[in-house]
C-alpha cells in the first residue's frame, strides 16, 4: 500500500460490490457519475473506486471465460467479500442496500423509491413488502447492466420494454431469485413466451422455438416474432452468463417439445 493510502473497510467493499453489480462492465471508469457518487459517499477518489470495481472483475467467472482478467492487485478481503456476496445472492443484495441507505442517511424505502402508499395495499407485512421491492429492483438493475439494456432475443434496447426475467421461476427457486446467472434481459412478449414454454434457450445459448409455434409457420406474425429467431444465438451479457444448469432445467421442465 502506498504512503498516505488507507485500507478499504468491509463496509466500503460491500458498497463497492453493490455498485459493481449495477454498472455495465464497459462503463467502469473514474468519469462515470455512479462511481463519482459512491466515491463522494465513502470519501474516496473516483479512480480508487473504479480500480476496486476492476479488482472485483478479476474474480468474475463469466469475465474469465471471455479471457478478461480485470485488475491484478486485489486483496484477500476483496476476494472474501466477493465470495460472500457471490455465494449468498438470497441475502447479500438486500443487506448491501440497507448499508447503502445508512451511508446516505436515509431509509431503504427512500433509497429505492418505494412509495409509502403502495406498502399498505398488499396483504403482507411491511418488512416483507419492502424486502421484496428492494430485491426486485436490485435484480433488475443487475440484469439490465449485465445485458447493457439489450433484449437477449431481439437486441431491442428500450429499457422500458424490457424485463429482468428468471430462468428458474421466482416462485419455485427462492435461493436463486437474485442470482444474476438465473436472469435474462428480455422483452415482454418473449418473456411471456419463455414462461409459457413456447421458446427456450439451450445451455449453449441458442434460441429454440416450440413445435407449437413451428406449426404456425404460415402465420406471418408468428414467423416474424418467433420463427426467425430459431437456432440463433442470444445476445450474450457482458458478465453473469446464464448458468447452463438453469437453462437445462428450462429445456427439460418448462419447454413444450
Amino acid at each position: 500500500m502506498k504512503e498516505g493510502q488507507k485500507l478499504w473497510t468491509r463496509e466500503e467493499l460491500i458498497l463497492a460490490i453493490n455498485l459493481y453489480c449495477k454498472i455495465p462492465f464497459g462503463k467502469i471508469h473514474h468519469g462515470n457519475p455512479m462511481i463519482i457518487s459512491l466515491a463522494s459517499l465513502i470519501k474516496r477518489t473516483p479512480s480508487s473506486v473504479a480500480l476496486k470495481l476492476s479488482n472485483f472483475a478479476s474474480f468474475d467467472p463469466s469475465l474469465q471465460a471471455r479471457g478478461i482478467r480485470g485488475a491484478s492487485n486485489a486483496s484477500k478481503l476483496d476476494l472474501a467479500i466477493w465470495n460472500e456476496f457471490y455465494e449468498h445472492w438470497d441475502s447479500k443484495p438486500f443487506e448491501s442496500e440497507q448499508l447503502l441507505a445508512k451511508f446516505k442517511h436515509t431509509t431503504i424505502e427512500d433509497s429505492n423509491a418505494i412509495d409509502e402508499a403502495d406498502i399498505h395495499r398488499e396483504g403482507k407485512t411491511r418488512e416483507q413488502i419492502i424486502k421484496s421491492r428492494v430485491n426486485q429492483n436490485f435484480f433488475r438493475l443487475m440484469i439490465m447492466a449485465a445485458y447493457n439494456n439489450k433484449c437477449c432475443i431481439t437486441g431491442l434496447q428500450i429499457p422500458d420494454l424490457l424485463i429482468a426475467g428468471h430462468i428458474s421461476p421466482w416462485g419455485k427457486d427462492k435461493k436463486n431469485r437474485l442470482n444474476p446467472r438465473n436472469g435474462i434481459a428480455i422483452n415482454a412478449l418473449h418473456d411471456r413466451a419463455f414462461e409459457a414454454g413456447l421458446i427456450t434457450i439451450t445451455p449453449n445459448y441458442l434460441i429454440k422455438v416450440s413445435p407449437i409455434l413451428n406449426s404456425q409457420k404460415d402465420n406471418s406474425e408468428v414467423a416474424s416474432f418467433f420463427l426467425k429467431y430459431h437456432d440463433k444465438s442470444i445476445h450474450l451479457p457482458s458478465r453473469f452468463l446464464p448458468d447452463p444448469e438453469f437453462l437445462k432445467y428450462h429445456n427439460n421442465e418448462r419447454f413444450i417439445k
